[in-house]
């Protein structure tokens, strides 16, 4: 796409083909992270071993966090991209990209190296147990120590190429990934390795996968030409005072709630294995198989936030109104469809996964009860993404560390205590609805006191 298309897109070209056009390969992107995401737990669960199924369950948690530090730069960094090309400051949004990427490299290797120094204990806080330990270790080796770095470099890449408007590009590149992963999966676990080795051949299937969908933005990033924002320059040219604050402002508060988001499963993982590895095991199939529409959710949430960034910044607040409402009008139809399906096919989502009697029927009623809270769900992560578009980093944080600290994790304690194993799997619903009343009330306070007058500014 050329600079002058990228700019119709933003500025002139009608709301719902620019969202379409900024969401769609994105959104596809997110289904094929579900997809290689779940093709691990697929692929592990044909062995019919829960203590496989659940060591790659408890690695998840730890796995997005990497997401989480990626979110720093790639949100914080892609989110300011947009806003400087709306107020037409290409050098500066250079800068800022460069500044991104270095932060990324730092923070990725660091995290890696923190995971393999402090491998054990990290893994018994997240409850491994004698059966799953093992397993759970060969796997974080894979895809954190030594693909944590390609997969934190993706994310950023791909939230950078979004950012200037090239979201089929950035979709793709996510895409890639996934698919090599998904082919890479069967022949590394029952082909190349010995049997047993099943979880080991899933982490090197998706670390390799992850390292060539990095290759890939760096070639990708490349050939958009020096005309290009996304140009690496001297680590020594820093971007304004200003600019790193706007970074860390938006990032550091997507990071946090990613981070929280993390600490829940990590809590409703612990707290389910009190309950045996087999309730464990459901959990862990029922954790990927919901993340569905929420995958579909942040697909429609990333097209949207580099259109309303930009036109937030460049002061055309009817197009940036357009395009979040047509968003999430999008968004929650698509929840309330899922709920839908959920309710009906529950017990074939899970024996995809695996065939072994008691964990299908544990897992047909924990996503039954758990998909209840979908469009809940969507309306709160759509508003952490809409004021991260607006560049204040400290309502996302508010409503980020209110969901998941105040609200949801709490709520595990909560309805553990007087409910037990099915307490559960009902807090997220009972959390969501918290956070939605919360999340509408502060953007209504925030559209009184900030947003309402500068719309009315412009006009004038």
């Amino acid at each position: 796409m050329s600079s002058n298309q990228n700019k119709e897109l933003f500025e002139t070209m009608k709301v719902p083909k620019a969202v379409r056009i900024m969401a769609v390969p994105t959104i596809i992107g997110q289904l094929i992270i579900l997809i290689y995401n779940m093709a691990d737990t697929f692929f592990i669960g044909r062995t019919n071993n829960p203590y496989m199924v659940a060591a790659a369950s408890l690695i998840l948690p730890v796995f997005n966090i990497s997401i989480s530090i990626a979110s720093i730069a790639g949100v914080g960094g892609g989110a300011l991209v947009s806003r400087l090309l709306g107020e037409k400051r290409e050098e500066e949004a250079k800068k800022v990209y460069s500044f991104s990427v270095y932060l990324s490299l730092l923070v990725a290797a660091l995290f890696s190296l923190t995971v393999l120094a402090f491998m054990n204990p990290i893994l018994q806080v997240l409850g491994a147990g004698a059966e799953t330990f093992e397993y759970s270790r060969k796997y974080a080796f894979c895809v954190i120590v030594i693909g944590g770095i390609p997969t934190i470099l993706t994310n950023v890449f791909s939230n950078m190429v979004r950012s200037v408007g090239e979201s089929k590009k950035a979709g793709f590149g996510v895409t890639l990934g996934g698919v090599i992963n998904i082919a890479l999966d069967p022949l590394f676990m029952f082909v190349l390795l010995p049997a047993g080795n099943e979880i080991l051949g899933a982490g090197v299937a998706t670390a390799i996968s992850n390292c060539i969908s990095c290759v890939y933005f760096i070639v990708v990033i490349k050939k958009l030409g020096t005309s290009s924002v996304l140009k690496l320059t001297s680590w020594r040219l820093f971007p304004e005072r200003e600019s790193i604050s706007k970074i860390f402002a938006v990032g550091v508060p997507s990071a946090i709630a990613t981070f929280l988001f993390d600490m829940d499963y990590v809590v409703l993982d612990r707290l389910m294995s009190g309950y045996g590895d087999i309730a464990l095991a459901a959990i862990g199939i029922v954790l990927k198989v919901e993340r569905l529409p929420l995958n579909v959710g942040i697909g429609i949430c990333q097209g949207m936030v580099p259109i309303v960034a930009y036109n937030f910044a460049s002061k055309d607040y009817k197009r940036m109104k357009d395009t979040a409402s047509f968003s999430l009008k999008i968004g929650v139809v698509f929840a309330l469809l899922s709920i839908a399906m959920y309710e009906i096919f529950a017990p074939s989502f899970i024996t995809l996964f695996i065939d072994e009697p008691a964990t299908v029927a544990l897992g047909t009623k924990f996503l039954r009860a758990r998909c209840l809270a979908t469009v809940l769900m969507f309306m709160s992560f759509y508003h952490v993404h809409l004021f991260n578009s607006y560049g204040r980093g400290k309502e996302a944080l508010f409503l980020g560390v209110m969901r998941w600290a105040a609200f949801n994790i709490p709520m595990l304690f909560i309805l553990n205590h007087f409910f037990g194993m099915y307490g559960l799997v009902w807090s997220q619903l009972a959390a969501d609805v918290l956070t939605v009343i919360l999340s509408l009330e502060t953007h209504r306070r925030y559209k009184e006191k900030h947003l309402d007058d500068v719309v009315s500014q412009s006009k004038e």
